[in-house]
């Protein structure tokens, strides 16, 4: 029996175009902290080794502080020391980041209509960002983070995606079985992987990511209006 339904947010809840929102996001962080002494060509780098850094994480440490690691490592400079300047970053300029993605007002339609049905909701977002820039893309889809039960992010988790641990993680934290839940998002190869936990899939299409080519047919897959259909059969 089917008793929580997870979601993922970028692509899925909150459309967008991958590399697109990347650009205008970092481009905005980079000209941010430029007259704080951080070179943009430099921060940049850092992000990009740090995100991978916690993409590879064995689960040795928290995501965040894999993180502070790497990207201190690349810089030079105990960067954790400027944090509050990175809080002020997220909650003002990182606001425009915004016009860079969609919305899709069935995203928030489906959540309510996922509540009203007895599910439980967690937000099963890869855990690259910090808790203060995933809430804003919560709110950009039209939702409050109150309207998850569990939301990953890089200070509660210890893997990422496409790492099936990822999965196992939240399933310890939410006290579930695979079988007992489903995983729906846009990306093959990072979201439909919790179908080897036992995990029921859906792909939303709306936003696809299929790097691998795979033939998506073998995947409950479509729009919202499918997937509110597919949920109310399960």
């Amino acid at each position: 029996m089917t008793k929580a339904i997870l979601f993922d947010l970028d692509g899925t809840l909150l459309p967008m175009e991958q590399e697109v929102f990347v650009k205008d996001y970092l481009g905005r962080m980079a000209a941010f902290l430029a007259p704080h002494g951080y070179d943009a060509q430099s921060l940049i780098k850092a992000v990009w080794a740090g995100t991978g850094a916690m993409v590879k994480n064995d689960g040795k440490a928290k995501n965040e502080d894999v993180f502070w690691t790497v990207f201190n490592g690349i810089l030079g400079r105990d960067a954790k020391q400027d944090e509050a300047l990175f809080e002020e970053f997220y909650t003002t300029v990182f606001q425009r980041s915004k016009d860079s993605c969609g919305f899709n007002p069935m995203a928030a339609e489906t959540i309510r209509a996922c509540k009203a049905l007895g599910y439980r909701v967690i937000l099963a977002t890869n855990p690259l960002f910090p808790a203060i820039a995933t809430h804003s893309r919560v709110r950009w889809a039209g939702l409050n983070p109150e309207d998850f039960e569990r939301i990953t992010t890089y200070e509660n988790s210890r893997f990422c995606k496409p790492n099936p641990d990822y999965y196992r993680e939240i399933l310890g934290k939410i006290g579930l079985d695979g079988s007992q839940c489903l995983m729906v998002g846009n990306d093959v190869g990072e979201d439909m992987v919790a179908g080897t936990l036992g995990m029921k899939t859906f792909l939303l299409t709306d936003c696809l990511i299929n790097k691998a080519g795979e033939d998506i047919s073998k995947y409950p897959n479509g729009s919202f209006p499918e997937l509110l259909h597919y949920i109310r059969s399960l």
